[in-house]
């Protein structure tokens, strides 16, 4: 099996060095979530050909189990696996997690900085509709009185462009926390005048994702081994004069939605509709990877005490995507929620050993 940027290799269970040990389980749990998320539908069959409509048949029938021993029976009846190897480059993974900040649904002189609710003027482009000056790789535009146009990129909103219009959710105190939340795409938010809000991805203003720290790492800050999420948040607290500037190379721009009534022990509803599970829910190309599909990973990454590497032979569900994960065998994994999420989700930066797809068998086929 193959596409124009991988080939799949078909391998047995018993190739998955770990499958014994990879919390099948917990994948189960995920798939079964994402299936009620589909409802009656199923998720579009992307590039690497996973089948969607077969995906969503064998979620829906699955048990309801915790026992481990089921779920990899469950799995090991009805998917094989394939090794994905890219035509291009290779596997590399990468870690995120949900922020958990104080801020205010009003300003104040604290909290000024605000998330921003999607704009009515911001229109989805497809082929159907996108303007022949408008770059292809362009998912959002503007609508004006003379048509789509690209939108304002973040410089022009953190300007003023959007000012006046009631789009403001919530306010955080630190621009460089919001802009982390604009990098993750979902915050859970401890209000001051009680509560707890939920906010996760909306829409973006459609310009290219640029690397900040690939930014600062050309200019001899860091090597690119050191730098990490926290060498990059000190750097830009430590440089207050010259952080906005920086921070405003990125021109992306997310808007936020408001989550209420999410379990709490999960993160928010991410591209894929379900809420992402920590440790299990991966962020892949969703150009190539079908969501929904189970992948399994063998890695070393460092989720051990002070950032020590540990085996990591997981079974991961593809459901969410990211400007930046971009590829056959790119995973971002949601480590999970709060600081020590994010300390360890900023450590990820490493090659996995085997990046493989679960694809869902044809009941027909032969085995």
């Amino acid at each position: 099996m193959s596409d124009a940027t991988a080939d799949l290799q078909p391998l047995a269970f018993a190739d998955l060095p770990g499958w014994a040990t990879a919390g099948p389980a917990a994948a189960l749990a995920a798939l079964r979530r994402q299936a009620a998320a589909w409802s009656d539908g199923a998720p579009k069959t992307r590039a690497l050909g996973i089948d969607g409509a077969r995906l969503a048949r064998l979620a829906r029938a699955a048990p309801a189990t915790t026992d481990e021993v089921t779920a990899r029976a469950f799995f090991e009846a009805n998917f094989t696996p394939a090794r994905v190897v890219p035509r291009d480059g290779r596997p590399f993974l990468t870690g995120y997690f949900e922020p958990e900040l104080e801020g205010s649904r009003r300003p104040t002189e604290r909290f000024r900085v605000p998330l921003l609710a999607r704009p009515d003027d911001l229109v989805d482009v497809d082929a159907s509709n996108r303007p022949a000056a408008l770059d292809p790789s362009r998912a959002f535009a503007r609508s004006t009185p003379d048509g789509l146009v690209p939108y304002f990129d973040r410089a022009e909103i953190e300007t003023g462009a959007l000012a006046g219009r009631g789009l403001e959710l919530v306010f955080l105190e630190d621009p460089v926390d919001a802009f982390f939340v604009h990098v993750q795409g979902s915050v859970r938010i401890r209000l001051v005048d009680g509560g707890v809000m939920r906010l996760a991805y909306a829409a973006k203003a459609g310009h290219p994702y640029t690397s900040i720290a690939r930014e600062l790492i050309a200019r001899g800050v860091a090597t690119p081994e050191a730098m990490t999420a926290d060498v990059l948040r000190a750097w830009l607290r430590a440089n207050p004069d010259e952080a906005p500037a920086l921070m405003r190379r990125n021109r992306s721009y997310v808007f936020f939605a408001e989550q209420p009534d999410l379990d709490p022990d999960l993160g928010a509803i991410a591209a894929a509709k379900a809420q992402l599970a920590p440790g299990v829910s991966l962020a892949v190309d969703r150009t190539l990877h079908t969501f929904g599909t189970p992948i399994f990973l063998d890695a070393d990454l460092p989720l051990g005490p002070d950032g020590r590497l540990e085996p990591f032979r997981r079974l991961m569900i593809a459901q969410d995507t990211g400007s930046a994960i971009l590829g056959p065998a790119r995973g971002d994994v949601f480590v999970g929620l709060g600081t020590e999420a994010g300390r360890r989700a900023g450590l990820i930066r490493h090659e996995p050993r085997a990046f493989v797809v679960l694809a869902p068998v044809d009941p027909g086929a032969t085995r």
